[in-house]
């Protein structure tokens, strides 16, 4: 046995400390009495102490399964550097020579080594079995356990094989450590592993320095950024994207803006990423641009801002990346910027994959948009998806409460989804019943004959956009539980099928609008900084101009491209390339009467141009663009360019889009005429030429199910290309 005296002279010894915090004794007792272990600890909350103490103190190398190179080399690091020997812990995977590889087993076997970090994939390598068959294992240690459920936010089908390994090798207590997992995600991992038994430590998820706010996803979203991040100069931040492109662009764009970042993603060599890491741990950076293959473990304790660029794919992905903030409990702000168009991306990129994953990962969207959309206290929400309760209604700490928006008396609302929920059997999701309250047929309720239930459109008389907003709130209140295991069917609780019987006041928030106008804008500037005299000068001189080319007015300059005008006064050519939607072709063509109007408006009413002028952009022509520019010269099949660049085709004609509206001339003639005959072409392209706007969905509505929305947009590029370029 250990006592007390040994555990805590090794604390101090190897960890510097005099105490442990919450329940870190209790788990390391545990581990070393020979119980398998689960722990559920936040970042920043001392999980690693949690396995590298009792390895220290048993007989025999404790196995580390982490799922990133970086991060065991990270972990390696530091262990070393708290040790008296360079040799207490070494890590095993594919990065070593031959020659390396052999110098960490020679420590193992000779007892030199206490912590050996290894990636699951080199577990499942007989030759690895072997090795640690014949060492002595003294427990296995799943670090970011939650890789191993499918509902988790970070699933590697490589972690489902651990349990196997760990039968070959040989019988020792398992420890699995996770920073965010629901119940149905720690069920998973224990059933996984072989561990239905294991001892659970849940500590608190909340974490109250961090402020959380999410932000509307609009064209300025560069700006807002480089606003901020200049805000807080000096200091430690995190930026993540869903896409290695995103990633390399707005890195790009913070350099050009003098503000010391660097990307990171999986497709960057591993000098590179090791560098990157380096250098943004020891503050030669202050910024990371990165994908969610960045930060895993990365033990820097004052990252004071983690930025969302496109919300992530589930509430548990937002809650680990954002817990990388503020880890030494000082400032950390959680900042996301969203509209709905990513969901909906990140829904199509699901098709094709089995429908159960399919159906898993759709549920966690719906609760990603449910978190993003609601006005209710997001820490309250965030802790509720963790499956614990947040007392209080405002925290004092995100957008939501500083800024607390219009409450309204819900009662009968509440009372109509009780009421509609027994009706139909407690067998339903949420989508299913705000369909059955609104009174909306669908094919799926007339399947079941609800619509001739009596309670069929209980809730008519009310606002059919409330009751998301009435059903979430009902679930954070405790009138309603979700089974997510059973694919999120709503269920009445006890206190539920209470209110049904005696009703009492029950006050509701309305959720944040987040329009879908409001996902298409291409440049938002504030509404107080637009000059709305120099706007409607502009747009009389686009009129002028789009006469004089008998083209329609949009075609040589969008709204929001006068808006910007009007906001940040651009007077020369070079200046106006710096406005969405302005490239070269377009500002040689007509930037010169517009900048000379700009110009002399600003000087008749001595105006000073903002501090927005100098917000620099990088190159329109990325090498993307270049590379697709370049294909459709080649006369490259457009699905087979998509294929090539490894994007998807609705995201290629993203690109073109871009391409044509900033001015470059793009032939794709060759590619439509394998779609279209000559009179379809003709008939779309007249339309674009007679309507004053170029909105797709305007043009669905116009033509019906003539045409599908690609070939509507190829013909709109085709028309753009050869009237406003």
């Amino acid at each position: 046995m250990y006592t007390t005296e040994q555990i805590r002279a090794t604390l101090k010894e190897f960890f510097g400390f005099d105490q442990f915090k919450a329940n870190q004794e209790d788990i390391v007792r545990c581990l070393l009495e020979g119980h398998n272990v689960f722990v559920l600890m936040p970042t920043g909350g001392g999980k690693s102490l949690c396995y590298q103490l009792p390895a220290l103190l048993m007989e025999g190398v404790a196995v580390v399964i982490s799922p990133l190179i970086a991060l065991m080399k990270n972990q390696v690091d530091a262990v070393r550097y708290m040790s008296h020997t360079g040799s207490t812990a070494h890590f095993l995977n594919s990065s070593l020579s031959k020659a390396a590889a052999e110098e960490v087993k020679r420590d193992v076997r000779e007892g030199r080594t206490k912590m050996l970090y290894v990636a699951p994939e080199s577990l499942t390598k007989q030759e690895t079995i072997d090795f640690l068959h014949a060492v002595g294992v003294s427990f296995y240690a799943i670090d970011e356990a939650h890789c191993i459920s499918e509902w988790g936010h970070d699933f590697r089908p490589e972690y489902r094989r651990i349990a196997e390994s760990v039968a070959r090798i040989g019988k020792a207590p398992i420890i699995a450590l996770t920073a965010t997992a629901t119940d149905k995600v720690r069920t998973d991992i224990k059933k996984n592993l072989g561990i239905p038994d294991a001892i659970e430590f849940k500590s608190s998820f909340n974490r109250p320095n961090l402020y959380y706010e999410i932000r509307p996803k609009t064209a300025d979203i560069d700006k807002e950024i480089i606003r901020f991040v200049k805000a807080h100069e000096g200091k430690s931040g995190i930026i993540y994207c869903l896409s290695r492109k995103r990633v390399e662009v707005l890195a790009e764009i913070l350099q050009a803006n003098d503000i010391k970042a660097e990307a990171y993603h999986a497709g960057l060599d591993t000098a590179r990423r090791s560098e990157t890491q380096d250098n943004f741990l020891m503050e030669r950076i202050d910024v990371i641009v990165a994908t969610i293959a960045f930060g895993m473990g990365i033990d820097k304790p004052d990252v004071r801002f983690v930025i969302h660029y496109d919300m992530p794919k589930s509430l548990e992905g937002y809650y680990q990346e954002t817990g990388r903030a503020g880890r030494d409990g000082g400032e950390g702000i959680c900042m996301a910027f969203y509209q709905r168009k990513d969901l909906r991306k990140l829904e199509k990129f699901m098709e094709g994959k089995p429908l159960a994953e399919q159906d898993i990962g759709r549920q966690l969207l719906a609760e990603t948009q449910a978190y993003a959309e609601s006005s209710v206290c997001r820490r309250r929400l965030l802790l509720h998806y963790f499956g614990e309760d947040y007392e209080p209604d405002n925290c004092h700490n995100c957008d939501n409460c500083l800024h607390p928006h219009e409450h309204i008396e819900g009662q009968a609302m509440l009372l109509c989804v009780l009421t509609a929920i027994q009706a139909t059997g407690e067998r339903f999701r949420e989508d299913y019943i705000r369909d059955f309250v609104k009174g909306e047929a669908t094919e799926e309720i007339r399947a079941y004959r609800h619509d001739e239930l009596e309670e069929f459109g209980i809730g008519e008389e009310h606002d059919p956009d409330i009751w998301s907003a009435v059903i979430r709130q009902a679930l954070l209140s405790g009138y309603l539980y979700k089974e997510i295991e059973n694919y999120g069917v709503l269920r009445l609780t006890d206190a539920g099928r209470a209110f049904i019987n005696k009703p009492k006041p029950f006050l509701i928030v309305l959720d944040r609008k987040f329009s879908d106008e409001e996902s298409h804008m291409e440049h938002a500037p504030a509404g107080d900084a637009l000059d709305p005299i120099l706007f409607k000068m502009l747009s009389t001189l686009r009129g002028q101009v789009a006469r004089e080319n008998n083209v329609p007015p949009y075609v040589i300059f969008q709204d929001p491209s006068l808006e910007a005008m009007a906001t940040v006064y651009p007077q020369t050519e070079e200046e106006l390339l710096n406005i969405p939607g302005v490239g070269t072709g377009k500002a040689k063509r007509y930037g010169k009467r517009f900048c000379e109007l700009i110009k002399k408006h600003c000087e008749e009413n001595e105006i000073e141009r903002p501090e927005d002028m100098r917000i620099r952009t990088v190159a329109n022509k990325s090498k993307l663009k270049v590379s697709i520019i370049q294909s459709i010269d080649r006369k490259v099949n457009l699905e087979d360019l998509a294929a090539a660049q490894n994007i998807d085709y609705e995201t290629l004609l993203d690109e073109i889009d871009a391409i044509v509206y900033s001015g470059t001339k793009l032939d794709i003639d060759y590619y439509i005429r394998e779609i279209l005959d000559d009179d379809q072409i003709q008939d779309i392209y007249q339309y674009f030429r007679e309507s004053e706007s170029d909105d797709i969905d305007s043009a669905l509505d116009e033509f019906g199910d003539e045409f599908e929305e690609d070939e509507l947009r190829l013909v709109r590029i085709k028309f753009l290309s050869e009237l406003a370029n």
